[in-house]
């Protein structure tokens, strides 16, 4: 009987038909692969094997060889990431850290009669002359005397709203009626029962609602000043006042925290308190412009003296906070920078009391028409405007 069993094909000692390996393999080679010549060398071909296996045993890949290559993962997005978590964290902390560290008083209390809140943002800044945190020995460098306590120096109101930004100094000698203590100076007030007379006088003066209160001493003021490196003022006249520790020439110059205090401080004019009224407003202007600057802000050799300075000197109400102070910061120095009003309240005339010796009076009807405008949170009139 005829053996027909196809070519390539044989019998297996079990009896069954296969075909032979010989052939399949001659068979396979005979036939061209995707991309090769068909009568070419396939183990000539560079790119034999599986390249898009990507996987195997320890030994390479799926028909042996090399090992395909792992690609190494970028390591500096998990390093940007991890330092950027660090920077939030220390941003954080740092915030709460400094915000612990204000002083704070219970000023802005709820009274009988009190104004409602008035549209916008306002601010009552004072400048006591409080001596606390002085040796005996920077007391007499800086010429403030030995007395006790603390007293009012300067008090300005500041607003910002839609209506723009305005500061209004509130002369030391204004003649008003304080709570209890019929009429006198307005910085009897303080005097008479502190921040909280003072806030009650001043919202009762002028029928605008007080929302934040920051006092800065002596000490403060000095530290705040040297922490930014001094601060940029030009003096129009010859200064010379020995009780306040001032000797300035005429001219552009940097002031350093001693200076700064006796320029603030002293009355050595003829116009005495109004004159210097101006002088604390042009300052207080230009430390928040130098405060905020990016040579400041930037610079960790100012800006966290800056900071520690600040907040261990400024006493603000309970509800205030970090942040209040540094929007208020901003407002003055966009005055400063022009874009408000600096001016003080119109004044009438002046006399004098038994109680309360020299004086000087407001004038009722501008100074009405000024208040009138930070209550409707508008822009002050220009004929109320003033020095």
């Amino acid at each position: 009987m005829t053996d027909a069993r196809p070519e390539g094909w044989t019998r297996r000692e079990d009896g069954h038909v296969g075909r032979s390996r010989e052939h399949s393999a001659r068979a396979e080679h005979q036939h061209a692969a995707y991309g090769r010549e068909a009568y070419g060398d396939p183990y000539d071909d560079p790119y034999a094997g599986d390249q898009l296996a990507g996987r195997g045993n320890a030994g390479g890949g799926q028909y042996g060889g090399a090992p395909p290559m792992r690609r190494r993962r970028r390591r500096w997005p998990r390093v940007v990431g991890g330092l950027v978590v660090v920077l939030l964290v220390v941003m954080v902390g740092g915030y709460f850290y400094l915000d612990s560290r204000l002083k704070r008083e219970s000023v802005l209390e709820d009274y009988p009669g009190r104004i409602g809140d008035t549209p916008g943002t306002n601010w009552l800044i004072v400048g006591s002359d409080s001596r606390e945190g002085l040796s005996k020995a920077d007391q007499k460098r800086l010429r403030t005397g030995f007395a006790g306590g603390r007293r009012t120096d300067s008090m300005m109101l500041l607003h910002y709203g839609s209506g723009g930004t305005s500061l209004i100094s509130l002369p030391r000698d204004s003649y008003l009626p304080i709570q209890g203590h019929g009429s006198n100076k307005l910085n009897a007030a303080f005097a008479f029962g502190g921040p909280k007379l003072l806030v009650r006088t001043v919202e009762k003066a002028t029928g605008v609602h007080i929302d934040h209160y920051a006092e800065i001493g002596f000490n403060g003021f000095v530290g705040v000043v040297d922490a930014v490196g001094g601060v940029d003022i030009c003096v129009k006249d010859d200064i010379k006042d020995p009780k306040a520790g001032l000797d300035l020439k005429a001219g552009c110059q940097t002031l350093d925290g001693g200076q700064a205090l006796g320029y603030v401080r002293t009355r050595k004019f003829a116009r005495a308190d109004l004159e210097r009224v101006e002088h604390q407003r042009q300052f207080f202007g230009a430390l928040m412009k130098k405060s905020t600057s990016p040579g400041t802000m930037l610079n960790p050799f100012r800006s966290v003296p800056l900071a520690m300075n600040a907040t261990s000197n400024f006493l603000v109400d309970d509800g205030d906070h970090l942040h209040n102070l540094v929007r208020m910061m901003w407002a003055m120095k966009g005055v400063s920078g022009g874009d408000g009003v600096t001016t003080t309240v119109p004044i009438g005339g002046s006399g004098s009391s038994p109680s309360a010796g020299s004086y000087i009076t407001w004038d009722r009807a501008k100074a009405s028409k000024m208040f009138e405008a930070l209550q409707q949170d508008q822009k002050l009139p220009a004929d109320v405007i003033t020095k």
